[in-house]
This record gives structure tokens, C-alpha cells and sequence, in this order.
């Protein structure tokens, strides 16, 4: 307190100054109105740009539970379309027609690696979630991988980056089917075998997923051909894809499970 009582008393011209000149301004306002119009205008500018301040501020903080909203929603969006009884479109980038029954759930990416021969991902959803082994897992864009191994908590995903990984695929246009592999040279090409030489192939062509497997629904995307060999045996091709999905930035990620399986699997394993 006796500190406050000598600065007063060190500075009380200053002080006595800045009073007199704050009545002077106040007085000036209050009894002209070019002065008092300014001032109000100069308040309004001021309290405005606080104000979008602040409403920018919250808005991006409020941007992670908009993100978790969204998802939400195109997760419901997704099930709904993969469970129409007649054929619907599930991608804007390039549409193909889906139907089945299936359920989606959504995740995020932990951790994901592509530089490897043997590349994994892992998602946040594990099987208290639902989560179980040969889920598929896709984007927007295109299939990612399938599931095969979970935690109460996580799963882990075996990426199409892997040389292990197998995924039926098929030509958009036509009914022509072949095996999904990866070559480990590049993180952006993977490669369509067995694919019948009487296929109608171009450079350019959609390449989705061909349904004829308990993991993925038939039409999930996948990429575009990018190269077409024939084999040396001259009977099949080899295709390189190029991915619509860029498998070195994955952020969230679809889950489809399909709710027939066991029973398909059943009338394989009856029929071996």
C-alpha cells in the first residue's frame, strides 16, 4: 500500500495531467456531435474486430468436434448406401454402384507405414468397438486395406502395400476379375493379376474392388490403370494401378463389416 501511496505521490503531475485530459476528451465528445459520431464509430470498429476474433477463435476450436461430427454422419451415409436394396452411388470422384449388407464403422489412423515390403496401419478401433479380423477397411477415395489382428482397443491393418496382401479386384466396365498384389517398388502403383486377355483394358480404365470375397463389397474404388503387360504365358494381363487414395497421408478410414460372412464361409468350407 505505502508503495502505491509514492508512485502516486512521485507521479502526480503526470497523473493529474492524464485526468484533466481524459475530462477534456470526455467533455469534447459529450457536447460535439462530429467528435462524439467518431468516437462511436471508432468503439463500433473496435468491439466488431474483438468480437470476429473471438468467433474465429471458438470456430477453430470448435473445428475437431465439427470433423468428428462429419464423420459420424458420412459413416451413417455410407451404411445406408451400401445396404440399398437397389444399386447407389458412393463416390463423387468417380461413381460405382454398391449394395449388400453390410455395417460401417469409422476410425482414426495411429500410426501407418508404406516403406517396407510388409506395411501396416493402425486404427483406434479395436473389438470392443466391433472390430474383428478380415474387416475391410477403405476411404473416400479407395480401399486401404483389411484387418488382421485386434486389441480391445486398436486394430491393425494389413495396407495393399504389402506383398502378402491379396484383394479381388475387377475392371469397372466390364466383369473381367483379377488377384490385387503389390510389387513393393512404389507406394502410389500396385499391380492387377490374372486378368483374362480377352479383357477390354485401356490406359485409364477404373479399377474397383470385384465383390467376389466376404471382405469387400463390390465397387469400392480403387485407382485407374496405368500400364497394361501380357504375361509371357500370352493368356492373361498384368496391370499396374495407380491408387486414387495416397497411402503415405491417411487420416481417417472406413470399416466395412459384412454381416454375412460366417454364413458364406460355411458353404466354402462345405464344399472343400
Amino acid at each position: 500500500m505505502q508503495q502505491i501511496i509514492n508512485f502516486v505521490l512521485r507521479n502526480k503531475t503526470f497523473l493529474m495531467f492524464m485526468l484533466l485530459f481524459g475530462l477534456s476528451i470526455a467533455l469534447t465528445i459529450q457536447n460535439h456531435d462530429y467528435h462524439r459520431s467518431k468516437f462511436l464509430n471508432s468503439a463500433n470498429f473496435i468491439s466488431g474486430s474483438l468480437f470476429e476474433t473471438k468467433f474465429s477463435i471458438t470456430q477453430y476450436f470448435g473445428l475437431k468436434k465439427d470433423n468428428e461430427l462429419l464423420i459420424e454422419e458420412n459413416k451413417n451415409l455410407r451404411s445406408q448406401l451400401l445396404n440399398q436394396t437397389q444399386t447407389e452411388v458412393i463416390s463423387t470422384s468417380d461413381s460405382v454402384n454398391i449394395s449388400g449388407n453390410y455395417v460401417i464403422y469409422s476410425a482414426q489412423v495411429y500410426k501407418n507405414s508404406y516403406a517396407s515390403n510388409n506395411n501396416y496401419l493402425t486404427i483406434n478401433k479395436g473389438s470392443k468397438d466391433g472390430i474383428s479380423q478380415d474387416f475391410g477397411v477403405f476411404t473416400s477415395k479407395g480401399i486401404i486395406g483389411i484387418i488382421d489382428a485386434t486389441t480391445n482397443g486398436y486394430s491393425r491393418v494389413q495396407s495393399i502395400l504389402n506383398i502378402k496382401s491379396r484383394i479381388n479386384a475387377q475392371i469397372k466396365n466390364s466383369s473381367h476379375i483379377g488377384s490385387l498384389r503389390w510389387n513393393a517398388k512404389s507406394a502410389q502403383i500396385v499391380q492387377m493379376v490374372d486378368v483374362s486377355k480377352f479383357a477390354p483394358v485401356k490406359n485409364g480404365d477404373t479399377i474397383i474392388t470385384g465383390g467376389q470375397s466376404t471382405i469387400f463389397p463390390k465397387g469400392i474404388l480403387i485407382g485407374v490403370i496405368n500400364k497394361i503387360n501380357l504375361d509371357p504365358g500370352g493368356d492373361t494381363y498384368s496391370i499396374d494401378v495407380e491408387l486414387f487414395n495416397d497411402m503415405t497421408n491417411i487420416g481417417h478410414v472406413y470399416v466395412v463389416e459384412n454381416k454375412d460372412s460366417k454364413e458364406i464361409k460355411s458353404l466354402e468350407i462345405d464344399n472343400e
